[in-house]
């Protein structure tokens, strides 16, 4: 009608079934003003709900006054009721009260959604960068460490129905996006967050606009991906997809406990994660020099520039989830040779079309110059130059780092595991023969890393070298080779531990040639090489000596026993006397279920000899704390043992106070155990290692009353301390599906041996077979997980299976 104005009010609801949408009741009065004709009221009031989806014709012919006042009916949607039965037509002039049944839900939930701009909060200074520990770099981009949850806001055209409304977040990264490659993400929107798994859940919801909560796995590919949204109602097929021109950059997060580059230190992570400069040791062992390097890698450019390497690769992007691979490729990268990588190597002293490798001090100019020109290799560098990149980029990339110097540092080119210097019949060098070298030094990279590819104990510290001087795999690389691989001789680990064995602990073997062409043995060094293995210490300037981790004290028995193992595995095998006989064995065994915590740790290492002789044998044993990865924290007990054995069999007891771990153990109380030794009278070499945990204290959970669906019962949760101090902060959490949502109980302190007893009360809601499941949060025992019982509920009749399980869980261990 002309000059219609609207007084909307809700009115009381009727007609509400149980499971249908409410409907809300629009009084509408309608009064005769003087105006120009205009659209139904109708119109305008949707027009003012959503006015992105009902656009006005001419915004002139027009004069919207109704005021709409929207009230949300309760969350519960009931059914649609019929409409009220037509009113008769009034005469001219009179009011005129219609009543229209509408359904404000499907209002709001049947309109297309549309996502109408995506913030992902990425400023430097937001909660996003700063829980990333990503603010230090450069730009306001959204950088974040995988395995780690992040932020973000969305506005949208009208309020979000979580009934009828889907929301899909996508992130794809590489030329040729997968899903079943991982370089595909499709994320889902779900109630509850949980750990490994891309997904996201909204947070808050204030009329159009919603806040997600966005967690990512510990494995999740790296790198630079573009980001969209996905919105669809359930009734409608077509989809609408939102785009912001906004990339989310991803790398790997070593505070992260289920990625393989965790780093359980503050300080270390400070140092080789965020720290942008350091110092790089050069000279003579005699005369050790430092120079300050600028590794620069939150500069502006610089990130940009890693990303840019990895790209030009020939990694496909699905490879760069994990850090081996990575650091493999980056190795490769930084030289020239094979890919055109960042650096020419030169070591002629002439640098006249280039930069000299000793002008450098910093990597932010060579990596800005190699991405801003499209991949073009940078002149000059050398050592120390490649070390330096290398750190800069695995740092960004978020893979802990450090320059390494060694002085004395051979290099091994026929795989030899020795150095070997070769003189004719008069003692005269043979040139031609005499291809391998010791360097002043010589400097590569540590970086921290799992290594489940290796057996136990292997991770942590790994060398990698970007010096270009021999091929690995027919490619210019070297590394990534465990350091304890190397330190106990395993060279048959991968990747290229001969080499870096060669380089640290080889001896210097002289050769003459025979009458014959042959050559003998005339003389070997056996500390030549491998002297002061230097870093700059955690948090100061000062220079830390490494040496003791890439190999045991020079001249000791356990590190002639490392040599002549890694030369087994060598191209000379026959340096070292073979072993006159191999009749000894050792292993080590463990009673029943293992030792328990709390109390003190025993071991029996079987020493057996199967020869009709006596032996003699001297044996080091090694117990280290180990995180449930293989990365071995720190020795905790040494011993050296003489052994005199009879004909058959021999028993050792070998025992670890519990005082001498009680303040060591990591997360599951694993431990490695290292036995290594020499026979006397044969030469035999002894080896064996073991892995074992100090198993937890049973928590017993004990059923009260019937379980009946629907009826209340009680579970007794019983727990003894067993360690002879103090518990801190003991909480429990206890959860059990159809049984009882997941909640804390504070406890408190708990004293030494002393029992606790709670008594949970529960009402069952699902019948079948249910699981209580407790756990015991606490410092001094880090994640353990304990027992629970079964519980098979049927209607009418209860069954109780008792299941205690001991231990942490954790069963690999």
């Amino acid at each position: 009608m002309p000059g219609e104005r609207l007084t909307v009010r809700r009115a009381s609801e009727v007609g509400r079934f149980p499971g249908a949408a409410p409907p809300t009741r629009v009084e509408v009065s309608i009064q005769k003003q003087e105006k120009k004709r205009e659209d139904g009221g109708c119109r305008r009031w949707f027009r003012k709900i959503c006015p992105c989806c009902c656009k006005r014709q001419n915004s002139s012919s027009y004069d919207v006054t109704d005021k709409v006042e929207l009230k949300v009916p309760s969350p519960t949607p009931p059914p649609v009721i019929s409409p009220e039965p037509t009113k008769p037509k009034p005469e001219n002039g009179e009011r005129q009260i219609v009543f229209l049944s509408l359904r404000s839900h499907n209002v709001f939930s049947e309109m297309k959604l549309k996502v109408c701009s995506v913030d992902l909060l990425s400023s430097r200074t937001g909660q996003n960068r700063k829980e990333h520990h990503t603010d230090l770099y450069h730009g306001d981009e959204l950088i974040i460490r995988r395995g780690q949850t992040f932020q973000m806001e969305m506005e949208l055209n009208r309020p979000y129905d979580p009934d009828t409304d889907k929301i899909l977040l996508e992130l794809k990264t590489g030329p040729l996006p997968l899903v079943s490659k991982g370089t595909h993400v499709i994320i889902p929107l779900v109630d509850h967050l949980e750990d490994g798994r891309w997904e996201a859940k909204i947070t808050e919801q204030s009329d159009n606009k919603i806040k997600l909560s966005v967690n990512s796995p510990a494995n999740a590919v790296v790198g630079l991906y573009g980001f969209t949204v996905t919105s669809r109602h359930v009734k409608n097929e077509t989809a609408n997809t939102h785009n912001p021109d906004k990339n989310i950059v991803i790398v790997f997060n070593p505070w992260c406990e289920e990625d393989t580059v965790f780093l359980d230190d503050e300080e270390q992570r400070k140092e080789y994660v965020l720290n942008d400069t350091g110092r790089i040791y050069y000279g003579t062992e005699k005369q050790i020099g430092a120079r300050t390097w600028n590794f620069g890698q939150f500069h502006e450019g610089i990130l940009e520039a890693c990303l840019f390497i990895l790209e030009k690769s020939d990694m496909p992007p699905s490879g760069r989830g994990d850090p081996i691979n990575v650091v493999r490729v980056i190795s490769a990268m930084i030289n020239v040779q094979d890919d055109l990588g960042v650096l020419v190597g030169n070591w002629s002293g002439n640098y006249s079309d280039g930069v000299s490798p000793a002008a450098w001090s910093s990597s932010v100019e060579i990596l800005r110059k190699y991405h801003s020109t499209g991949g073009e290799p940078v002149k000059y560098g050398q050592c120390w130059v490649f070390s330096g990149v290398t750190t800069t980029v695995l740092r960004c990339l978020g893979i802990p780092a450090r320059s390494v110097t060694n002085f004395q540092s051979a290099h091994d080119t026929d795989v030899s595991l020795t150095t070997d210097v070769y003189f004719d019949e008069k003692m005269e060098p043979i040139d031609e023969l005499n291809s391998d070298s010791v360097w002043n030094f010589h400097v590569w990279n540590d970086c921290w890393m799992a290594r489940p590819d290796l057996p136990p104990g292997n991770g942590g510290w790994q060398a990698v070298d970007s010096t270009p001087q021999e091929t690995s795999q027919g490619t210019f690389c070297c590394g990534p080779a465990s350091l304890s691989a190397i330190r106990s001789g395993h060279v048959y680990l991968k990747h290229d531990a001969p080499f870096v064995f060669a380089e640290v602990n080889s001896d210097k073997i002289y050769w003459q040639r025979n009458l014959d062409g042959t050559f003998s043995q005339v003389h070997s060094e056996k500390k030549a090489v491998g002297h002061c293995i230097s870093t700059k210490a955690v948090g100061s300037d000062d220079r830390e000596d490494i040496t003791y981790l890439y190999k045991h004290p020079e001249g000791s028995e356990e590190e002639r026993i490392a040599v002549e193992t890694a030369s087994r595995y060598g191209s000379k095998p026959e340096v070292y006397s073979a072993p006159i006989a191999e009749d000894v064995c050792v292993e080590v065994k463990m009673d029943g279920e293992g030792p328990r915590i709390g109390s003190d740790a025993q071991l029996r290492i079987v020493v057996k000899n199967m020869s009709s002789q006596p032996r003699r044998a001297t044996l080091h044993s090694q117990a280290a704390v180990m995180y449930y990865t293989g990365v071995l924290k720190n020795a905790i007990k040494k011993d050296q043992i003489l052994v005199e054995l009879l004909p058959n069999e021999g028993l050792i007891e070998w025992v670890l106070p519990y005082q001498q771990y009680q303040d060591q153990l990591v997360d599951q109380a694993a431990l490695m155990m290292t036995l290594s030794g020499r026979v006397t009278e044969t030469k035999q070499v002894l080896a064996n290692q073991m892995t074992f945990r100090l198993r937890t204290p049973d928590l017993k959970i004990t059923p009260i009353g019937e379980a009946v669906v629907g009826k209340e019962m009680s579970a007794k949760i019983t727990f003894t301390n067993p360690l002879p101090r103090t518990l801190k902060g003991v909480l429990f959490r206890v959860e059990g599906l159809g049984l009882q949502k997941g909640h804390e109980v504070v406890v408190g302190d708990v004293g030494g041996h002393s029992t606790v007893t709670l008594t949970e009360h529960f009402i069952p809601t699902q019948p079948g077979t249910r699981k209580l499941v407790a756990s015991l949060d606490c410092k001094q025992l880090s994640q353990v997980i304990f027992c629970s019982k079964n519980c098979s509920l049927k209607k009418n009749k209860t069954i109780f299976d008792i299941d205690i399980l001991r231990g942490s869980g954790f069963e690999g261990l």
